[in-house]
């Protein structure tokens, strides 16, 4: 066991390496406050991030603050996120969501999440409308809690599956458990870096169909290149 653990470590520490050409221009943003992150994260899915951030700022101007948005009624809510894909349902999964918040936290703050055990604070977030292990991670570790949880979207569970770091068949929250409890010791920005650079590979060049692997800063690692 502690082999593998070894093993998995060098890999992914390896990758990160041989990927830092595709941070090479990266900017990261100032994080948003957890609430602010959660309703990005939830409209985010299946969707171009250009599309998802301007449903996200037309979001924050068309409320005023959280407490207006989570008043609004779902099809209120679902006009201003009109651009991104499976607008209707998102937009009932958030109104559900922000009623079940407010209810247990009446100033609809998530920075007591920073406080809690990860597995605590994963199923908080979990057993709420919608969310699942992709958007829970990205409130943990993208927002100003900065939480060492690694956060998994198509694209990356595409790359490490190839690469066959997790099973063929491993969903988003295996993927993310898998490359969470290897590199434990990493702090949170690490492992949101690494998230960002195994993404852009995937957009990049490891494609669902027709991946460029000649232009793959991995292929030499990767069995099915």
């Amino acid at each position: 066991m502690q082999a593998r653990f070894d093993s998995a470590i060098s890999d992914l520490g390896r990758w990160r390496g041989m990927l830092a050409p595709l941070l090479a221009d990266l900017r990261l943003r100032p994080p948003r406050r957890p609430m602010s992150e959660l309703i990005k994260a939830m409209i985010s899915g299946r969707t171009l991030d250009a599309d998802s951030q301007a449903a996200y700022d037309a979001i924050v101007c068309r409320f005023v603050s959280i407490r207006q948005l989570a008043c609004a009624a779902p099809d209120e809510i679902e006009a201003v996120i009109a651009r991104v894909n499976y607008a209707p349902i998102k937009a009932e999964w958030m109104a559900r969501t922000l009623r079940i918040i407010g209810r247990d936290r009446p100033d609809y703050r998530l920075e007591f999440l920073g406080g809690v055990p990860l597995a605590e604070a994963l199923v908080y977030l979990e057993q709420l409308p919608g969310i699942r292990r992709k958007v829970a991670a990205s409130v943990l570790n993208a927002s100003t809690l900065r939480r060492s949880v690694f956060i998994v979207d198509t694209h990356v569970r595409r790359v490490l599956r190839r690469l066959r770091y997790v099973r063929r068949n491993a969903d988003y929250c295996e993927a993310s458990e898998a490359v969470t409890a290897d590199l434990r010791d990493w702090s949170g920005e690490d492992l949101l870096l690494l998230h960002i650079a195994m993404k852009r590979l995937g957009q990049r060049h490891c494609h669902e169909r027709a991946p460029d692997c000649r232009a793959c800063p991995l292929r030499r690692e990767c069995p099915g290149a």
